[in-house]
Parts: structure tokens; C-alpha cells; sequence
């Protein structure tokens, strides 16, 4: 029962993701991966049947980082619809939930990358400063979290 919360619907899929946002310094800590290295997206994955959003999202900052963080609260549940582009589910229509959780950070954290993409790429950490060019995902973040606040809030994106 270790399965990633991928399903089969129709000709696409359903994704339940769990998200790290991650902040130390005014700096935000995004992904990134050989494949797409001008892209950056959040630190997290699907979530697993049988787990819940704060256990997968406790698990995945420790594969990605090395380091077991607190979750502080979920900030953020984005919505989103896009195509695949990764085999075996490229050009797919995926419906994608993503619960983004406040990560505590301590003063010492110095993440340290050793995870891989699911077609087996190296993925790398980076800090990520509010007025950094680089494209990141989601989009939002780059307003959203200049001013973080405990109020749960909703985002649906549709890039079909």
C-alpha cells in the first residue's frame, strides 16, 4: 500500500501532492532537476495511500533535504489542471490537489539534496530570493509569500 496518490481518470490522471514551503532568510527553497534547470518547482511529492498531507509532506522535505522539519500550518490548496511532461504520462490532462504546508526552520538548517526525479534526474536545491527571475512553480508563490499569513488560502490554476 505504498502507491503515490496517482490515479487513472478517463484519459488522465489525479495527483494528491504535499508541499514545503520552506523560507529562511527571506529566501524560499524550490527543486530543481537536470532535465528543466531554468525551472524550479516546490519541495514535496504525491502523496502516498495511507498517509496523510502533514506525514508525506514531513517525508518528502527529508528526502529532498535530509532534514526532519516540524510542519508550523497549512497555508495553501492549489488546484490545477495541466498536461504531462514527463513519460509515460506526457500529454496527459492532469487534475493535480497540492496542500502546501508552513515548514518551522530552524536557524542551523542546511538542506542537503540527494533525490532524484521519478525518470531518475538529479534534482538540486536552490534558494530562491522574491525578486529572482528564475521561473518557479506555482507562480503564486512569488506574491503569496512576500506577506505569509495563517489564513488558509485556495488557488485553482488551469493551463490547458
Amino acid at each position: 500500500m505504498n502507491k503515490d496518490m496517482c490515479v487513472p481518470c478517463g484519459d488522465g490522471l489525479i495527483n494528491i501532492r504535499a508541499g514545503a514551503i520552506i523560507l529562511k532568510d527571506g529566501k524560499l527553497l524550490m527543486v530543481g532537476s537536470s532535465k528543466y534547470p531554468e525551472y524550479q518547482y516546490s519541495v514535496g511529492g504525491r502523496i502516498k495511500f495511507g498517509e496523510t498531507a502533514e506525514e508525506a509532506v514531513i517525508r518528502e522535505v527529508f528526502e529532498e533535504t535530509g532534514v526532519r522539519l516540524d510542519i508550523d500550518w497549512l497555508g495553501l490548496i492549489h488546484e490545477n489542471y495541466f498536461y504531462g511532461d514527463a513519460a509515460p504520462n506526457f500529454g496527459k490532462t492532469i487534475y493535480e490537489i497540492s496542500f502546501y504546508f508552513y515548514m518551522k526552520v530552524p536557524d542551523d538548517f542546511v538542506p542537503i539534496s540527494s533525490s532524484f526525479t521519478e525518470d531518475d534526474r538529479k534534482e538540486h536545491l536552490r534558494w530562491i530570493a522574491p525578486d529572482d527571475p528564475v521561473r518557479y512553480f506555482p507562480e503564486f508563490f512569488r506574491t503569496e509569500l512576500l506577506n505569509p499569513s495563517i489564513e488558509l488560502k485556495h488557488f485553482i490554476s488551469d493551463d490547458r
